[in-house]
């Protein structure tokens, strides 16, 4: 009886140390302090714009989550603490609690659910391949025995490998520590292609040295969400995020943040990425949803 007493104590002890690890909010609150994640060369969600200068619509989003937390904790002073992450490293500092936010251009799917929570979905993309034009590259058949890159930390990656596999094409698959790292390897012919979210894609052709020089082909291999990531099992700061964009979608403030980041001249080179709302992300307007990809 005393052991079993024990034992309901320490399962006990442990749910609540679990809830303390995942209170995002009362961190925040003792702290003072939130901190966001930002990518370097996620154009047009979250890239640098000057030294130390994120922007993009996913840092947008990632504002707008700030000021409601600010609102909910009534702390209008918060410190706002901003850190570099790549596709490596994103999760692992969601997990240790390093950082708070992370809206980036992360894949919200099946396994990272199990060591994340996804906010409700923000966009949806394919796997496509960002070529020069004199390459010739169509589509992923032409891509036998050839190198092609991809970005660490992706399921781009994964994605490419399995094909690789299944379809015998021997290709010799080269991974970029980020999306600028990928994309000089094309740039240089150190590789024929880079296997991307397509809008990544298009953005780093907005922003090369020489634009006209590159073009993105190839069927979409699938379509997956986008969705700012968070600690796991924290359903308090999940709601502030989920509300927060919400609100957005419902008010058309996030229709307007599209239109800015997606059909009109961005920085740093004022070229538009002219890329319409996809019917994926329209249904998601009307009927919100975080359901990840399989």
């Amino acid at each position: 009886m005393k052991l079993s007493a024990l034992m309901a104590a320490v399962l006990v002890s442990a749910a609540v140390t679990g809830a303390q690890a995942a209170d995002t909010l009362a961190k925040i609150a003792e702290s003072g302090k939130i901190t966001l994640a930002y990518r370097e060369s996620s154009v047009p969600f979250s890239y640098l714009d000057g030294p130390n200068k994120p922007v993009g619509f996913s840092v947008e989003l990632s504002n707008a989550v700030v000021d409601a937390v600010k609102k909910k904790l009534n702390k209008p002073n918060l410190e706002v603490a901003l850190m570099a992450v790549t596709s490596q490293n994103r999760i692992p500092l969601i997990t240790n609690g390093t950082i708070d936010l992370e809206c980036g251009s992360t894949t919200n799917n099946t396994a990272r659910g199990k060591d994340v929570a996804f906010a409700i979905n923000h966009f949806y993309t394919g796997t496509r391949l960002l070529v020069k034009k004199s390459s010739g590259i169509k589509n992923y058949g032409d891509l036998g025995k050839k190198t092609v890159a991809s970005t660490t930390g992706t399921t781009n990656a994964l994605v490419m490998r399995k094909y690789n596999t299944e379809k015998n094409l021997d290709m010799d698959i080269v991974l970029g520590k980020d999306h600028a790292d990928a994309f000089l390897l094309v740039e240089s012919d150190r590789a024929v292609a880079f296997a991307m979210d397509d809008i990544l894609l298009f953005g780093l052709i907005a922003n090369a040295k020489s634009p006209g020089d590159f073009e993105v082909v190839g069927d979409a291999l699938q379509v997956e969400p986008y969705g700012c990531m968070l600690a796991k099992d924290d359903p308090a700061f999940k709601k502030v995020v989920d509300d927060t964009i919400v609100g957005l979608m419902k008010s058309g403030e996030f229709e307007k943040m599209y239109t800015k980041w997606f059909m009109q001249p961005i920085p740093p080179k004022g070229m538009p990425l002219n890329l319409p709302m996809s019917p994926q992300l329209r249904e998601n307007i009307k009927s919100p949803s975080d359901k990840p990809a399989t």
